[in-house]
């Protein structure tokens, strides 16, 4: 009976999805990342993931993978504090703190361990962490897991976030954590004033980079560069499974920070390491984009530009994306769910954002489109939304 009783606490409420006739989330993937792909048996232009310069399935990166597999396996089958990490960690994180601009930088599984895994490390109950309100679960979940006070701040807004600093002072320290790029609606954060702020009322800043690297900046390194922000003493974290067409998460900073992190950060001391191969590609990405951001980025920014000018064309209401991402205003989860399904009917994949990722009735339907994205699948997908919103 306890079994019984404790089971029917987690039925899933899919009523939704079965009124609309699809699931666009948990969709089996059969093939790699290039412009089009199979999912479920068809194939679709990819306009969902966040494969922004297009490099995902790129020979180089994948040859690197196969030659660290041939030399090291697929797994070390251990913690990195048990056995080590490989020689090419080493190589990757010091190619990385080059690259983003911090002094050191560490390596998680996931962006996901490292935001989760940041907070009960640098901050504790006698703290207060303000918080953008529209910052990632991985960042609030970290900062409530502490049990300190959170503060959020009204999104990208100066004014509130110095009001929320001015009544902080009785807190053992202060922390400020935002984004870069918001990757629902697209917005960038102004991080350079968040850094004053932060230098005027003694707070620590903590910036996710995950939609910035490799995408913001003249040379793509980030929102460092896109800032101008030198000799950065907050803290920075990132994923590596976005524009750099591999997985992990990377934290960068002091590197009298990083050296704790390795011994008291558990969601890293009891993580099995990263793969060799996964390292491989990561300096390989980076090697790429040191040599090729001018031509993918001017790709990615003009399919964006095409994408966004021709959606407002037609009518369609999009959020004030200064990124590299058009997000349709689609409104109730219904609405979002069914454009969705419209869109993967048209051989098109997208992704629908809904509450509560989202403010309840606000959804959107995310596209990015990637450098690798050609002229004609382009004009397949601008054709596609002219037919829908005439039709």
């Amino acid at each position: 009976m306890y079994f019984e009783t404790f089971y029917n606490r987690y039925q899933l409420d899919d009523d939704i999805l079965k009124k609309i006739g699809f699931n666009p989330y948990y969709l089996k993937v059969q093939s790699a990342l290039n412009e089009t792909l199979f999912i479920e048996g068809k194939e679709v232009i990819d306009l969902a993931s966040n494969n922004y310069l297009g490099i995902a399935n790129d020979s180089r990166i994948k040859k690197a993978a196969i030659k660290a597999i041939n030399k090291y396996g697929v797994s070390l089958c251990a913690t990195p504090i048990a056995l080590g990490f490989s020689d090419l960690y080493n190589e990757a994180s010091l190619r990385l703190s080059s690259f983003i601009g911090v002094e050191s930088s560490i390596i998680y599984p996931s962006c996901y361990q490292a935001n989760n895994g940041l907070f009960s490390v640098i901050a504790s109950k006698d703290d207060v962490i303000i918080i953008d309100q529209y910052a990632h679960s991985s960042l609030v979940e970290g900062a409530r897991a502490i049990g300190c006070k959170i503060r959020p701040f009204l999104h990208n807004n100066l004014n509130n976030l110095e009001k929320n600093l001015k009544y902080s002072g009785k807190y053992n320290q202060i922390i400020v954590v935002t984004e870069s790029v918001f990757s629902t609606e697209g917005s960038i954060a102004p991080f350079k004033s968040i850094v004053e702020l932060c230098k005027k009322y003694n707070a620590l800043p903590v910036i996710d980079d995950s939609h910035g690297i490799g995408v913001l900046g003249k040379n793509g390194k980030g929102i460092l560069e896109h800032e101008g922000l030198n000799n950065y003493d907050g803290v920075y974290t990132a994923s590596l499974g976005k524009s750099l067409a591999n997985f992990g998460g990377v934290i960068g900073g002091k590197k009298s920070l990083i050296d704790y992190l390795k011994y008291y950060s558990s969601h890293l001391v009891y993580s099995t390491a990263l793969p060799p191969h996964i390292l491989a590609g990561i300096i390989e990405a980076l090697n790429i984009i040191g040599n090729e951001f001018d031509v993918l980025s001017k790709k990615m920014w003009d399919s964006r530009n095409k994408l966004r000018d021709a959606l407002i064309k037609h009518g369609y209401q999009l959020t004030p994306s200064v990124a590299p991402i058009v997000s349709i205003i689609t409104g109730t989860t219904e609405d979002t769910l069914l454009f969705a399904k419209t869109l993967f009917e048209n051989k098109i994949i997208s992704t629908p954002f809904v509450y509560p990722s989202v403010p309840k009735d606000k959804g959107v339907i995310r596209l990015i489109a990637g450098a690798n994205l050609s002229e004609n699948s382009l004009k397949k997908v601008i054709s596609c939304f002219r037919l829908l919103k005439s039709g």
